[in-house]
């Protein structure tokens, strides 16, 4: 460096001494600090820790190791804080102005000064990049650790509920299976008996929350009792299963299916989907308070699938609802167990399909698609 340079910058290392408290005053006073902020008696020091930095940068050069190690210190307590980022940059650059407005006042010419505006920029950049680089990392490393305990308390759940499961299936079923006998004995002993038929359908509506259960603790092979199926049987045995819960929720049902229409599937398990999305529906129509309930379920073969579509005309599902619906655990129903919808999925994508919700205003529609015929594996 020339003689007249190493002027300048003790000329500008000596006012900065001098108006260093008068510097720390100003920036205190411009900067955002919440109240609520676990660090706030650090910020002040932070900033003189930079304040020196800079003066030390002007004196020699200064190692990039030193800016980061207050950069990787001031950006855990930002990222402990839980303070925004952009709080943070916005300090960095309120301590940049007021450094460089301080030192255009110490009466040397602009032209002189350039080079060391120039080199304060570069410090303050330097420093702002290690900042948000750590804070960003630290962040990352928080999102991670978080997500590994959601899914781990996922497993728990899982884990739980599939011993909840057993012991529910195990203490249930079989008395359930002995009372449904009964009933059916009572039924053609009794043709005329009152109320049979209902006590019968409330059994299977049992029966089938039961399975539903037994399904998200332990899913079974899906090549099990796998048989082709005639589409349009399937769901007039749906629909006439679920007929009282039609008619008590007054709603309106139209179909439109292609009678000649098959899939290869696990009957039980497809039958669990398609009832549990129509129960659904139903009870989504019960919030529409208009006279016309409308539940309309299409099928459409495309290529070597067949997409089936129910629509209701009940409430707009919001978009946040809209997607965890599928997860498991997840209900807006004030009884609901947050299970049907998550093994909905989990079937349909066992027998290679998809399923998925659009909800707009008076119309939400469940799809799902499967492959019409079974993918078989090849053989050389």
């Amino acid at each position: 460096m020339s003689g007249s340079t190493h002027s300048v910058e003790e000329k500008i290392i000596k006012f900065l001494e001098e108006t260093e408290e008068d510097f720390l005053s100003l920036w205190k006073e411009s900067i955002i600090l919440r109240e609520d902020d676990i660090f706030k008696d650090r910020v002040s020091g932070n900033g003189h820790q930079m304040y020196l930095l800079v003066k030390k940068s002007l004196k020699s050069s200064i190692k990039d190791e030193e800016i980061k190690e207050l950069a990787y210190k001031v950006a855990k307590e930002r990222v402990l804080s839980k303070s925004n980022i952009g709080e943070f940059v916005y300090n960095v650059n309120v301590g940049r102005s007021t450094v460089i407005k301080y030192i255009i006042k110490s009466g040397i010419s602009i032209n002189d000064l350039q080079p060391i505006i120039d080199q304060i920029n570069d410090h303050f950049d330097r420093y702002c990049y290690h900042a948000v680089t750590r804070y960003t990392e630290l962040k990352d490393i928080e999102i991670k650790e978080k997500m590994v305990f959601v899914n781990q308390s996922h497993k728990d759940r899982l884990s739980l509920l599939g011993q909840m499961s057993s012991s529910f299936v195990h203490e249930f079923r079989n008395p359930l299976t002995s009372v449904m006998g009964f009933v059916k004995l009572l039924k053609n002993e009794n043709p005329a008996l009152k109320y049979m038929d209902t006590i019968e359908h409330e059994l299977d509506q049992l029966k089938f929350r039961i399975t539903q259960f037994l399904h998200a603790s332990k899913l079974e092979v899906a090549d099990k009792n796998k048989e082709e199926i005639l589409v349009k049987k399937l769901f007039d045995e749906i629909t006439a299963f679920l007929y009282p819960s039609i008619v008590d929720g007054d709603v309106k049902l139209s179909m439109t299916i292609d009678p000649t229409c098959t899939i290869v599937a696990v009957k039980d398990e497809i039958k669990q989907v398609l009832v549990n999305i129509i129960l659904n529906s139903i009870d989504a129509l019960k919030h529409n308070n208009s006279i016309d309930r409308k539940l309309c379920i299409k099928s459409e073969v495309r290529q070597e699938s067949i997409l089936f579509n129910i629509t209701n005309n009940g409430p707009e599902i919001p978009e946040e609802t809209k997607e965890a619906i599928f997860e498991p655990f997840y209900t807006t129903k004030s009884l609901g167990t947050g299970i049907g919808l998550y093994v909905c999925k989990s079937l349909i994508e066992k027998h290679n399909g998809t399923i998925y919700c659009e909800s707009y205003k008076n119309k939400t529609s469940f799809i799902i698609t499967l492959p019409i015929n079974e993918k078989k594996p090849t053989v050389d």
